[in-house]
């Protein structure tokens, strides 16, 4: 009985190592190394599209030469963020071999219904690619199967977290920037009344209608001109104004002026409020696109009252008892 025992254990031994031999990601020295993609360069892509598990999809196109939104009127991209990942999926090589069996896609997530992230590339031939991106094994390390192999590779020159599939991952999301010390007057027109401030000869701030015994609370001019001039986006949404942009009857309008013609005012609308994520529709004088931001970003240009920008008196001190 104990050398039966002996017998099996030796067998169970012998299937663990052809497992390992079998399913272990081949080294270069275990297999040749080859291009995955040998007919196709960076140069010659003119579009791929992002998406992720959750859903989201971004397509960055060449236009004229340079990458924009399709789906967001053209909405630039930044060509710095595209071509280098073009260029690491080009250079993807067959020299980690994980397995040949179909069934294993899913497991690794790399199956057309199961993946972390799918690539698809066109080129200006017309012909296009699907790149599977699945799970992590380790540190550096990620799945990765060309559509219509059944071969799972790995690789460490592409991350997931290199590839989103948000928008605003390919653009420049600072939409408005405007140096504080060029402004010299402000008007923020909000639900709760119209407040004018103007900054005088020696930089201080003040605001129309104070009377004699209230005080500028000037940080808190200072903060919503920090807001009303570095504006970040969350999302570019495009050209065309639409009715539930909420631009016909906004939540708050920001004038910046930076000299002495009308021509040298900038002016911020702030639209609807988005329910669900609790995000505004922005658009501003000096760019023909609306775009979505956060309400962090609105708040104080939503909300301020004029008690927000008077300086509360200081607290008597009370005299002590006998």
């Amino acid at each position: 009985m104990k050398r039966h025992n002996q017998i099996l254990a030796g067998i169970l031994v012998i299937q663990i190592i052809l497992s390992v031999v079998v399913f272990w990601p081949k080294s270069s020295a275990a297999i040749e190394s080859e291009p995955v993609f040998p007919d196709l360069e960076a140069g010659n892509i003119v579009a791929l599209t992002v998406t992720d598990s959750d859903g989201n999809s971004t397509t960055l196109r060449q236009v004229t030469g340079a990458w924009v939104l399709p789906d967001t009127d053209d909405y630039p991209a930044q060509a710095d963020k595209i071509i280098p990942l073009l260029d690491k999926i080009v250079g993807l090589a067959t020299d980690r071999l994980v397995t040949r069996i179909t069934a294993s896609h899913r497991r690794l997530q790399v199956a057309p219904d199961d993946f972390v992230r799918r690539i698809e590339l066109e080129t200006a031939e017309g012909a296009n690619y699907t790149l599977y991106l699945g799970s992590s094994p380790s540190y550096g390390a990620t799945h990765f199967r060309l559509e219509g192999q059944d071969e799972t590779y790995l690789t460490g020159d592409i991350s997931t977290w290199d590839v989103n599939a948000t928008a605003s991952s390919w653009v420049d999301t600072t939409y408005l920037h405007i140096p504080q010390e060029d402004v010299t007057g402000m008007t923020l027109e909000n639900t709760h009344g119209t407040f004018t401030f103007a900054r005088d000869d020696e930089g201080k701030w003040t605001m129309d209608g104070l009377v004699s015994d209230e005080t500028l609370d000037e940080e808190a001019v200072t903060t919503l001109l920090q807001r009303a001039t570095t504006v970040n986006l969350d999302a570019p949404l495009g050209k065309e104004e639409k009715a539930e942009y909420g631009m016909d009857a906004p939540n708050a309008v920001v004038a910046l002026k930076t000299g002495p013609s009308e021509n040298e005012t900038i002016i911020l609308h702030v639209g609807a409020k988005d329910p669900e994520d609790n995000s505004y529709v922005v658009i501003s004088s000096e760019s023909p696109y609306y775009v979505q931001v956060s309400e962090f970003v609105v708040e104080d240009m939503v909300e301020s009252t004029r008690d927000d920008f008077i300086q509360s008196p200081p607290m008597p001190t009370p005299e002590s008892e006998t």
